[in-house]
């Protein structure tokens, strides 16, 4: 039988320094919840204040309906079971040892563990895979192997609930998502209810089935992992510029470090801040966007395929840009918003994107502008003839540009010098 915890109002800390400010939430039975937030922003605190570890100054954390501290401490500890950050353990205990105190709870004053209860360690270090370390003093294993001897102590207790205070800050990569992976089974088979601090926020959109953001003392976002994780969310609570993103596969949301999108307007260095419009696709745009936007130019894109590379760092920096479906050739419509947009640039850029019949039109733009007497640069032109899928039309496009009045460019930071030269 699973349990559900309710915190009303707790307001905690140590001495006389308040951590938390008046937090409240539910956790319901069989519920898989994280909690994130930047360091400092009472994550541990909250963790400590429901395992009984550190006295709320007011409000109260119930279990099951009834204060804590109104619950037998045996009686308390068969219902909830803690992985603490901390895994340094004062005495020299093994492996099994260890794993056995968490049958304490379930056994009588001064009764001995029975054949039963040294089953049930085993069988929990054998799921944290530390069984064969079980002979092992518990202070001569990595701190990652304790970790995971912690785990099987709380899995050893058969608790209604699991409180996991960065369960994985010691584990290399391998051993993260495998106990991560064995927490979210007994979540789903057991009906084990979970809390997890977790630093790893990718980690805890993957696993978690509930984000609770810690920010200042307070939960400043609750909800889905989708609706959690947003870039407006992380900048508020971490000061932090992300990109995110769905994962292919489990569609959760997953983030990216990147340049603050805040930064895509015209540059303080120059008196006429120029415009740039960048032609490219299949990721070859995405490191001039990126250099330009730090530099402070105003950047606009042509036709871009979703789910391109392209595509998402545009996204991701607030450049305008046109989308269309991936493989599909560029519709009249399309071209037309692409032609209104270009319309205002001082400069076009073509980069070395790979040339075939469905992305022609973007090329031909290009082309139209520097007849038109825009100034146009074309990136690496000289290696046309490997990038060209039409028979020779695309080479023939940007032979036609350079004629035009077109600059040849063979590296992003010759690029850069040629529009900082033009924007005087």
């Amino acid at each position: 039988m699973s349990a559900k915890i309710k915190v009303e109002n707790v307001i905690a800390g140590y001495g006389d320094s308040i951590i938390l400010n008046g937090v409240s939430l539910d956790l319901a039975e069989s519920e898989f919840a994280g909690i994130i937030g930047p360091n400092g922003s009472g994550k541990t605190t909250l963790l400590r204040t429901i395992s009984r570890s550190l006295a709320p100054v007011s409000g109260c954390v119930k279990l099951d309906s009834k204060n804590i501290y109104n619950i037998n401490a045996r009686e308390y500890a068969k219902k909830v079971a803690v992985v603490p950050q901390e895994t340094l353990i004062a005495f020299d205990f093994s492996v099994l040892e260890v794993a056995l105190m968490g049958r304490s709870p379930r056994l009588g004053t001064f009764s001995m563990e029975s054949s039963r209860d040294v089953e049930i360690a085993l069988d929990a270090l054998s799921k944290t895979g530390t069984a064969h370390l079980k002979d092992r003093p518990i202070n001569a294993l990595s701190g990652g192997e304790r970790q995971r001897v912690l785990m099987a102590r709380a899995l050893a207790q058969e608790p209604d609930v699991l409180l996991l205070d960065e369960p994985t800050s010691h584990l290399d990569i391998s051993f993260q998502f495998e106990i991560m992976d064995l927490v979210k089974s007994l979540n789903k088979e057991r009906g084990l209810t979970v809390l997890a601090v977790l630093h790893d926020l990718n980690l805890a959109a993957q696993y978690c089935d509930r984000l609770m953001v810690m920010g200042q003392g307070t939960i400043q976002a609750d909800g889905l992992p989708e609706n959690v994780i947003t870039s407006e969310n992380i900048r508020k609570v971490y000061s932090a510029e992300v990109w995110v993103r769905r994962h292919p596969t489990t569609q959760r949301p997953y983030i990216i470090s990147g340049v603050s999108p805040k930064s895509n307007k015209p540059g303080k260095n120059f008196d006429k801040p120029i415009h740039v419009h960048v032609v490219g696709g299949g990721g070859t745009a995405a490191p001039i966007f990126a250099k330009l936007v730090r530099r402070g130019y105003k950047v606009t894109s042509g036709v871009l395929n979703y789910s391109d590379a392209d595509q998402e760092v545009a996204d991701a920096l607030d450049i305008k840009y046109v989308q269309q479906q991936l493989f599909a050739q560029i519709t009249s419509e399309a071209h037309a918003k692409h032609l209104h947009i270009m319309k205002t640039a001082d400069v076009v850029v073509l980069t070395d994107v790979p040339m075939g019949n469905g992305n022609m039109l973007n090329i031909e733009a290009v082309r139209d502008a520097a007849r038109s007497g825009k100034k146009a640069i074309v990136f690496k032109p000289d290696a046309i003839d490997e990038r060209d899928f039409t028979s020779g039309k695309a080479a023939g496009v940007v032979k036609e540009i350079l004629e035009a009045g077109g600059i040849k460019s063979d590296s992003v930071d010759e690029l850069l010098r040629e529009l900082d030269r033009l924007a005087g």
